[in-house]
């Protein structure tokens, strides 16, 4: 199925989750706040969020700095 992330066009497998795409993102376990479908997904719900073919996914991770 095709997601919209960050903007771009990303295939993943049916029945993804929120956790799953992170992880094949590289950013498993990184500090990031996800939205779907302009929904804030908590990251309680990362495990149980089930993506759909068509949904928008937003990420934004932290950047330290100074």
């Amino acid at each position: 199925m095709t997601l919209l992330v960050n903007g771009e066009n990303r295939e993943v497998g049916e029945g993804a989750t929120v956790a799953a795409l992170l992880e094949s993102l590289g950013l498993g376990g990184a500090p990031c706040a996800v939205e779907v479908n302009k929904e804030l997904v908590p990251k309680s719900g990362h495990d149980s969020t089930t993506l759909s073919d068509g949904d928008t996914i937003e990420i934004v991770t932290l950047v330290g700095g100074g």
